[in-house]
C-alpha cells in the first residue's frame, strides 16, 4: 500500500512546527466543548418545550461526537504534551461520556492508518455502501433519528466491554471465545472495562441532580441513541466514501469544508481535515487548519480529495 508523505510539500521546521502542542490552547477549546453541553442541559431546563428539547439533542449529539473525537486525538496522543494527561482527557472527557475506552480503541484505530481503505481497514463498514438511493439514506437516517442505531451500537458497545465481543466500532461482529470463564472473570471484566463509563455518567446524572434535574440525564442518554448516531454517520461518510481510489492515500481520504452549523454537528476539533490527518497523524487539532493552507498553497489539492461542504458529502452520498 502507498503511504502518504508530508516531505514533498512541507519542510521539516514546518512539521515540527505543526507538531507542536499548545496545552492552553487545546483546554481552552476542550472547556468550549462542555460549556456548549452544559448550555444545551440549561436551555431545556430553562425554557422545557418542543422545540427547545429538539435542538439540544443535536447539540448534544454534536458535542457527544466531540467527545468521540477528542478520543480519537488523544489516541493519537495529540492533545496535551503530557502523555498521562493527554490519556486522563482522552478517557473521561472522551471515551467515557459516549460509553468507550481510549485504551481499546488506540490499537484498534491505528490499524485503520495501517490499512485505509483496503479490505483489512476495521473501518471498511462504516463507508461502504455510497453512493445509494434517496429512499436508503432516508431510511438510515430514520433508523439514526428514531434510536434505532442507537441501540444497537449500545448494545454492541457494553457487550465488547464484557467481553462477548471482539472490539471493533466499524460495525464487525466477531465474537470473543467464553470457554473456560468464570462468573469471577465475567466480573472483572465488568468492572474493568464497564467502570469508567459507568463511573463517568453516573457523575454526569449527580451534577445534574444537584445542579438542576435528574431528568436532564435522559437528555444525554436520548442524543447518544439518536442524533449522536446521524452526526457520527455523516462525518463517517465525508472522511472515506465516495472516494476515486480506495487504495491511493491521496484520493481514498477527503477534507471537508464546514461552516458553523456543520461543526457543530459533524466537525469538532477541525475533524473535517481529515486528508491532512491522514499525512500526519500527531498534528493537533488547531494546527490542522494551518497545514491545509500550506498544502493547498504548495498544489497539494489538485490532487487530493476536497469537498466544499456535508450537504455536498449527503447529496453526493445519494446520487443512485
Amino acid at each position: 500500500m502507498q503511504v502518504l508523505s508530508a516531505a514533498p510539500y512541507l519542510s521539516p521546521e514546518e512539521r515540527r512546527a505543526l507538531l507542536r502542542k499548545n496545552d492552553w490552547l487545546a483546554l481552552s477549546h476542550i472547556l468550549l466543548h462542555w460549556t456548549w453541553v452544559a448550555l444545551a442541559f440549561w436551555s431545556v431546563y430553562q425554557w422545557p418545550n418542543v422545540i427547545v428539547i429538539i435542538l439540544a439533542l443535536f447539540v448534544l449529539g454534536g458535542r457527544q461526537l466531540a467527545c468521540a473525537i477528542l478520543m480519537h486525538d488523544a489516541s493519537h496522543r495529540a492533545v496535551l504534551k503530557n502523555g498521562t494527561l493527554n490519556d486522563f482527557v482522552g478517557q473521561w472527557l472522551g471515551g467515557f461520556p459516549v460509553f468507550q475506552d481510549m485504551l481499546a480503541y488506540r490499537p484498534y484505530h491505528h490499524q485503520h492508518h495501517l490499512t485505509t481503505g483496503t479490505e483489512e481497514d476495521p473501518d471498511l463498514m462504516l463507508t461502504r455502501g455510497y453512493p445509494t438511493t434517496r429512499k436508503s439514506m432516508f431510511r438510515k437516517f430514520v433508523r439514526d433519528l428514531t434510536g434505532q442505531t442507537g441501540i444497537k451500537t449500545l448494545s454492541g458497545l457494553v457487550m465488547m466491554h464484557l467481553g462477548y465481543l471482539n472490539y471493533n466500532t466499524g460495525g464487525k461482529i466477531i465474537r470473543s471465545s467464553q470457554k473456560d470463564r468464570s462468573w469471577l472473570e465475567f466480573l472483572r471484566v465488568f468492572l474493568l472495562k464497564m467502570g469508567g463509563p459507568l463511573l463517568t455518567n453516573l457523575i454526569l446524572l449527580g451534577l445534574l441532580t444537584w445542579l438542576a434535574s435528574p431528568w436532564l440525564y435522559l437528555l444525554w442518554v436520548g442524543a447518544f441513541l439518536t442524533t449522536f448516531q446521524f452526526s457520527l454517520r455523516v462525518r463517517s461518510m465525508a472522511e472515506h466514501s465516495m472516494v476515486v481510489d480506495p487504495l491511493d492515500p491521496i484520493k481514498n481520504t477527503r477534507t471537508t469544508y464546514a461552516n458553523l452549523l456543520e461543526k457543530i454537528l459533524f466537525a469538532p476539533y477541525n475533524v473535517n481535515y481529515h486528508l491532512e490527518h491522514h499525512m500526519l497523524m500527531a498534528v493537533p487539532f488547531y494546527n490542522l487548519p494551518k497545514m491545509h493552507r500550506l498544502l493547498k498553497e504548495r498544489g497539494f489539492y489538485e490532487e487530493g480529495t476536497l469537498a466544499n461542504g456535508y450537504w455536498e458529502i449527503i447529496r453526493m452520498a445519494t446520487q443512485k
